[in-house]
């Protein structure tokens, strides 16, 4: 039976019930009256209910579409304000014992080219991407218990954290790895990682089972029971996804929400993230083989109805979506973006040969993060690079107080204002430092506590005289 405060993972992700909420949503995909009542509902930024999403994703009523996109943009506008979260994923190891049929690294390909970074390259990777102005890192790694065994990442984030290269540093490390134990969690939390991320691929258990016919991911219970182990070792900042185009994108949909209803039922905190990852080409997979891929109008609509139901997480979207498809990702509700991004293995410090290809997929956007920052700045947006809040203790429960009141705008603005100006003053060019000057002068205007306004000013002239590292 369905059970959002069970601990088993077919029970708070039961698929009767996911089966009966797609055919109520099918069945009042026309229904004006309730669609625009949830629609009301959702005003008020308490968010809904998986089956209430569930209808919203299927209305076919071209008006009210038009009508949950604005409520999108507003909602995300109103707890988030305009700030987009700049971010970088850094693979360390393409090793892997699954056999996920969708992703490069799978076991079977003899063909791609394995590698796991020294530390030393781990080191050379870290100073090339604080040298761009990154503050905030993804570790990927694949799943291998020789060449990456829980030690070696550890080892990995403690050099990460000690480097400090002319002005650089990395403030925050995310962690991608495969699910693992309550001890192993502990492990990481004591290392100082921000949040964990794992993707669920699809919350299909027989479809599942089939896109990881071998190797430990083939587990469909340890794996999406993963997220509870991880707030049971310590981490209280978690990050769901889905890779959409593995299955029906409307079933993947629901169980995504009902996986952040389990735990907000379990541990009072929803996952800090949601990813929208979609399906992309890579070494040796072709998107053609995916019949289940989804256009770009179906990716709009779950980004804008996801941004509605789960209000407070953090939407993220990453370079395997182009430049178009990120900049209606962004009106949509989308929080955090990667930038500059390599999904090679040591792909930052120089450019892998054609015929030594690691990269994990092919990234569509292959802008620099000078230019992607400029290009937010010119959108209206606040790149922020800040990790206030995670280095604070703003995290989990103490953080969803804040964002779920809006209350968190209060610390985010003058943060981003003030990290901005900080990639500004180190690492901008000419244009772009003209363009980030000009808003942050017009953002500090409009930061409402005038003792806020009048500290972030004076940090802010601090940072243009040589001090780095001021927070809210």
């Amino acid at each position: 039976m369905y059970d959002p405060k069970s601990m088993k993972a077919e029970e708070f992700i039961n698929h009767e019930e996911i089966l009966d909420t797609l055919k109520y949503a099918e069945k009042n995909k026309h229904n004006k009256e309730l669609i625009a009542s949830l629609i009301e509902k959702a005003r008020l930024c308490k968010g809904l209910s998986h089956r209430e999403a569930a209808v919203l994703l299927e209305c076919d009523i071209d008006e009210l579409n038009q009508e949950m996109f604005k409520l999108a943009k507003e909602i995300k506008q109103k707890i988030y304000g305009n700030r987009i979260v700049m971010f970088a994923p850094l693979y360390l190891s393409n090793y892997c014992v699954n056999g996920c049929v969708y992703c490069p690294y799978h076991a079977k390909n003899k063909h791609i080219c394995r590698k796991k970074l020294t530390q030393e390259q781990v080191r050379e990777e870290t100073i090339a991407l604080q040298d761009m102005g990154h503050k905030r890192l993804a570790l990927e790694a694949g799943e291998d218990p020789v060449n990456n065994p829980i030690e070696y990442i550890l080892e990995c984030i403690d050099t990460i954290y000690s480097i400090k290269h002319k002005n650089g540093a990395i403030r925050r490390v995310n962690v991608n790895i495969a699910a693992t134990t309550v001890e192993n969690y502990k492990r990481l939390k004591d290392a100082g990682i921000g949040t964990y991320i794992l993707f669920q691929e699809t919350y299909h258990k027989e479809n599942y089972e089939q896109l990881h016919p071998t190797g430990p991911k083939h587990n469909y219970a340890y794996h999406t029971e993963a997220m509870d182990r991880a707030m049971q070792g310590g981490i209280d900042d978690v990050g769901l996804g889905v890779l959409y185009g593995l299955n029906l994108y409307r079933y993947d949909f629901v169980g995504l929400l009902m996986h952040a209803e389990h735990l907000e039922a379990v541990f009072g905190v929803g996952p800090h993230t949601i990813s929208v990852p979609r399906i992309c080409p890579a070494d040796d997979i072709d998107v053609g083989d995916f019949s289940n891929a989804i256009s770009d109008d179906i990716f709009k609509k779950i980004v804008a109805v996801i941004r509605i139901a789960v209000p407070y997480t953090g939407m993220i979207v990453s370079t395997r979506e182009s430049e178009a498809s990120r900049k209606a990702a962004l009106e949509l509700g989308v929080s955090q973006i990667s930038g500059a991004s390599s999904t090679s293995v040591g792909g930052y410090v120089e450019k892998e040969p054609e015929e030594e290809n690691t990269a994990q997929f092919d990234r569509s956007d292959t802008r620099t993060l000078d230019e992607v920052v400029n290009w937010l700045l010119e959108l209206g947006y606040i790149p922020s690079f800040c990790t206030a809040c995670y280095r604070e203790g703003r995290t989990g429960d103490r953080f969803m107080s804040l964002a779920k009141t809006g209350a968190i705008a209060n610390c985010c603005q003058p943060n981003a204002l003030m990290t901005l100006k900080e990639y500004l003053v180190d690492y901008a060019s000419d244009e772009t430092r003209k363009n980030g000057e000009r808003v942050i002068a017009e953002e500090l205007e409009k930061i409402p506590a005038e003792k806020v306004r009048n500290i972030a000013r004076e940090y802010i002239s601090e940072i243009e005289g040589g001090k780095r590292d001021f927070r809210f």
